[in-house]
């Protein structure tokens, strides 16, 4: 028995003065669910309701005799008040208040009950009344108990309630009882109608505030460059075969008002660049470069005369280095950092401090902020004045919204790896970022691709830059490296790997890609349960394992290192002998990305890669890729992008979007017939 119907004598006369009620089958039908006031274990008696002697009892009994309404417990099934009052609220003779009834649509019900009932209990405690709520197929009937201001109060506030969810569901049309009229409704919806925006207003406000933003800026000289006069005196065609002859550098001017701007001549010396920097010489000297690479030759002038740059290169051809050693122009007396290097990933900002501290002079302070590091220590440093930070967007961002960097000061921005952070999704924190800088920055990009992405980025925050790309845009392996590839099947793989690690030579160090994880470690455990040295590197591990892991391998204190994409990028490891792709990558360009961390500086390597059936749709775009490193492609590489080629088409064929492939489309991936494009069409 409930606590319910504990207020009711079941031994005394049921009478009444009013037909006998009969439960509709509409009625008995509806599910109940009721939720009431706790107390303890079970559930407590209304307020305002005592014992069965009370004077509020009996008046719930009906003592006048023939005039009262009894509520009956076998005459509803499982309804447990039978009373219903349409609008409710009115006390009949007797004094018995009859209960407020309504309608409420399905979707708000759980609105109003909360989870685990905590809302309605919130309600009855709030507003005094009692509430119990059948839930029917499509709406449900919400009953309220109490006094006329308790049952006014509660309706009230779960009519607020559903207002709040009527927002998102709509009121379900012809829906009787609705909380709100219809007319009501139209006033809300005409009240929240948006007004219209005034554009060319708000662009002459953005404008002024702007120049407010930056106009206690001191102005910023960029054209730091002296040309030497042997650079000076070279020829349009000497330059010409120059540029041939250094693994065929392209140039463009990509200022899209006004006439095009003459292209600074490359240098082929570090004297010619730097002969009026004598601190940049000695470092040169120091570290022992003989002399610079085709991207660092033609990039250069241009950094040093204040343009803004585009570098394409491959992996490993010196794009670090030809925006660092500019940086010192941009470094001085400031109210903070004046040059600052986006990248993508940890491992990449931490291999970038490491150069800027080797090349650095004059005391210069180099700082990296990245996630997963020590954020207090990284604040203090900051703090403590910098001149160069090196930062992943996410850490950056989050410094920047709590307001404990200054970035006003930086004159000298640089996009490291551009196409790889927008891979990783870093574009909304790099816009938020640049908001802080000073528009007339110098910046440079570098990226190894040319897709649709990068030139947008590159469209919307540099201005009228000057782009150096070597070779070419389209997508290319190194020269310097052997590529095989081998077929098998997925259960195959492992036993690929082991022979190839079984017929290493000792002075061999491999770098093993995979694509998960968990087959990350799967891998390492297994080959530290053979007796094998190894380490693995990828995100999920402590950042304090993964600098351990690759300070390991580049030390050759381990020769395997098992790791996924995170290491494809920027890693700078120049005795890497092999690359090992255990699963192919998911893109082309990660591909070139992963070959390209071996035959670096001038040395030659050698790259495996396991191919199965599940690989199929990449076939057709490694063909290309093996046929412009001069390299062999296999017989069965070309059948199976046959057949997926005759797969798609017929898959193309029979699906329901006319001809279309459905949701595919028509639009090939990011390096597809887009490449080769060196001008901003899209």
């Amino acid at each position: 028995m409930s606590d319910w119907e504990d207020e009711y004598d079941g031994s005394a006369p049921v009478t009444t003065g009013s037909k006998d009620f009969k439960s509709s089958r509409k009625w008995s039908e509806k599910e109940n669910v009721c939720f009431g006031m706790r107390n303890g274990g079970g559930f407590e008696a209304p307020r305002g309701i005592a014992d069965r002697n009370s004077s509020q009892f009996q008046k719930w009994r009906g003592n006048d005799g023939g005039n009262g309404r009894v509520v009956s417990r076998s005459g509803c099934g499982n309804t447990r008040v039978c009373a219903r009052g349409g609008r409710g609220g009115v006390a009949d003779r007797s004094g018995f208040t009859l209960p407020v009834t309504f309608t409420v649509d399905n979707t708000s019900i759980g609105r109003v009950i909360g989870r685990g009932g905590a809302k309605i209990r919130e309600l009855e405690e709030t507003s005094g009344a009692r509430i119990k709520i059948n839930k029917g197929d499509y709406e449900g009937e919400v009953h309220i108990f109490g006094s006329s201001e308790e049952q006014q109060k509660a309706r009230e506030m779960i009519e607020q309630l559903v207002a709040r969810d009527s927002f998102s569901w709509g009121f379900r049309k012809g829906s009787s009882g609705s909380c709100w009229s219809t007319a009501a409704l139209q006033a809300s919806v005409e009240e929240t109608s948006p007004q219209a925006i005034d554009w060319n207003s708000l662009r002459q406000n953005r404008k002024k505030y702007e120049e407010m933003k930056w106009h206690d800026l001191p102005p910023l000289k960029k054209d730091f460059y002296i040309e030497s006069e042997t650079v000076a005196s070279r020829s349009e065609d000497e330059v010409k075969a120059w540029r041939q002859a250094n693994n065929n550098i392209f140039v463009d001017d990509l200022k899209e008002e006004g006439e095009k701007r003459p292209f600074p001549n490359p240098v082929s010396t570090f004297e010619e660049a730097f002969q009026h920097y004598p601190g940049i010489m000695e470092n040169i000297v120091r570290v022992g470069f003989s002399k610079p690479t085709p991207i660092q030759s033609q990039a250069w002038p241009v950094s040093l005369k204040g343009e803004d740059l585009i570098a394409i290169a491959q992996t490993g051809t010196g794009k670090t280095l030809a925006y660092l050693l500019p940086v010192p122009n941009h470094t001085g007396l400031r109210d903070g950092p004046g040059m600052l290097v986006l990248t993508p990933t940890r491992e990449l900002a931490l291999q970038i401090e490491s150069e800027c501290n080797k090349y650095s002079y004059k005391g210069f302070k180099c700082v990296c902020v990245y996630g997963g590091g020590d954020r207090w220590a990284q604040i203090k440093a900051i703090s403590a004045g910098v001149d160069i930070v090196i930062a992943t967007p996410g850490r950056l961002n989050d410094l920047q919204m709590n307001e404990l960097i200054n970035m006003r000061s930086i004159t000298y921005l640089v996009l490291d790896e551009a196409d790889r952070m927008l891979d990783m999704g870093f574009e909304p924190q790099i816009m938020k970022i640049l908001l802080d800088i000073r528009p007339d920055r110098q910046t440079i990009m570098t990226s190894a691709t040319w897709p649709s992405g990068v030139r947008r980025l590159a469209k919307t925050y540099l201005k009228n830059p000057m782009m150096v790309y070597v070779g070419t845009l389209d997508l290319a392996a190194v020269n310097t490296v052997q590529q095989t590839v081998l077929f098998c099947q997925e259960e195959e793989k492992k036993a690929y790997l082991f022979e190839f690690i079984h017929n290493m030579e000792p002075d061999d160090k491999v770098l093993i890609f995979v694509g998960k994880k968990i087959m990350c470690d799967d891998l390492s455990s297994d080959m530290c349960l053979r007796g094998l040295v190894v380490q693995s590197l990828h995100g999920d591990r402590e950042q304090c394992d993964r600098e351990e892991a690759l300070r390991d391998f580049k030390e050759s204190v381990v020769r395997i290192l098992v790791a996924t994409d995170l290491a494809s990028r920027g890693l700078d490891v120049t005795d890497i002998t092999h690359v090992f792709n255990f699963d192919f990558p998911r893109n082309i360009e990660e591909y070139v990305h992963r070959v390209g961390r071996t035959g670096r500086a001038g040395r030659t390597g050698a790259s495996v890669t396991l191919v199965t059936r599940g690989d199929w749709r990449m076939a057709a775009e490694l063909i290309p890729i093996l046929e412009r490193a001069g390299q062999e492609v296999p017989v069965e590489l070309v059948l199976m992008a046959e057949r997926y080629a005759k797969h798609k088409r017929e898959k193309d064929m029979f699906s329901p979007g006319g001809g279309r492939g459905g949701r595919g489309g028509g639009g090939g991936g990011r390096g597809g017939r887009d490449r080769g494009e060196s001008n901003w069409r899209f």
